[in-house]
């Protein structure tokens, strides 16, 4: 067994507490490679700004889980380099089951989620509640799910929104035990968050998501006060980004995202975590698209991951200053 701290990183309680009182969300950003976790780290000690490395089931089966506790320490020491000791965690996203929770925290994880949102409401508390018991003797914070997020990633699958029940988030905390809950108030997993027809075009002509129900936010914020909130499948899905990859012979079609203006009010609230994968997924392959179709000739792997990398930090510091506001609170 690997307990985190000797890896250097750090649990949420702390981090989570000072975002409640700051009015800002950190940074969850999901990688797979070196690339992407270099690109991570740097934005985040340029901004100076906490962060969470968060590394889905799929992802960890792809690194290699012996690898990814090398990478998350390699991540800690990296940032020292660059000159400033951000707060990291290591946390596993979207975990299905206690062995993969239980085998996280024995490889180095300082947080793992257990979502049993796609369970029977008892089943889940249960569940929950079994991973909430082994974590907490090593000192690693759990985040559950309540409600149920449309749309596809990794191996996260759903159909239909479920939006979260304010009437069950006292219980469900109460009885489990977790550190922070994942709610469903209109985010959604991928970047084809909203078929077009759900969507208003404002007077630029660009595709609007219908709103998030801050109403849905605010009543679980009075029944838990100043309980720490999740907010998954929050990728804005950068039109920029997307015209590029479909320039360059991609195909993605009817991509709409979170504005990020609803997420910066989301981020004033109780709301500590916000969690973006996808717009890391366009960026990093409209820069890769880009080299490939400009320079047919180029066969050296760093010629076209390094301005990916470049690609992932700039939209990385975008988001810790613009949008979750947590630039300058490490």
């Amino acid at each position: 067994m690997v307990s985190y701290k000797e890896l250097g990183l750090v649990n949420t309680r702390e981090m989570f507490r000072k975002a409640i009182e700051g009015k800002y969300a950190v940074p969850a950003f999901n990688f797979n490679n070196m690339e992407q976790m270099q690109a991570i780290v740097s934005a985040c000690v340029e901004t100076s700004s906490p962060v969470i490395l968060q590394v889905s089931s799929g992802a960890r089966k792809y690194a290699n889980q012996t690898i990814l506790r090398y990478m998350a320490q390699g991540a800690v020491e990296y940032a020292k380099e660059l000159g400033k000791a951000i707060p990291i965690v290591l946390h596993l996203d979207h975990g299905d089951s206690f062995e993969l929770c239980k085998s996280c925290i024995d490889m180095g994880f300082s947080s793992v989620m257990i979502d049993g949102s796609h369970l029977p409401y008892e089943e889940n508390v249960a569940l929950t509640r079994k991973v909430v018991e082994y974590a907490h003797q090593f000192d690693v914070t759990v985040e559950g799910e309540l409600g149920v997020l449309a749309g596809i990633e990794d191996d996260v699958k759903a159909e239909h929104h479920t939006y979260t029940e304010p009437d069950d988030v006292v219980d469900f905390v109460s009885r489990t035990g977790v550190d922070s809950l994942a709610i469903s108030i209109g985010t959604s997993h991928g970047a084809n968050k909203f078929k077009p027809e759900q969507c208003t075009r404002n007077a630029e002509g660009i595709l609007v998501p219908p709103p998030l129900r801050f109403d849905i936010l605010a009543e679980i914020e009075k029944r838990i006060p100043g309980f720490p909130i999740v907010l998954h499948g929050a990728s804005s899905v950068p039109q920029d980004m997307v015209a590029i990859i479909n320039k360059y012979g991609g195909a993605v079609k009817d991509a709409v995202g979170i504005p990020e203006d609803q997420l910066r009010k989301a981020a004033e609230s109780a709301v500590c975590k916000i969690n973006i994968d996808s717009d890391g997924r366009l960026a990093m392959t409209a820069a890769i698209r880009e080299v490939l179709a400009t320079k047919p000739a180029e066969f050296d792997p760093r010629k076209y991951l390094g301005p990916a990398r470049e690609w992932l930090k700039k939209l990385y510091m975008h988001k810790v200053n613009d949008v979750l506001g947590s630039a300058g609170k490490a």
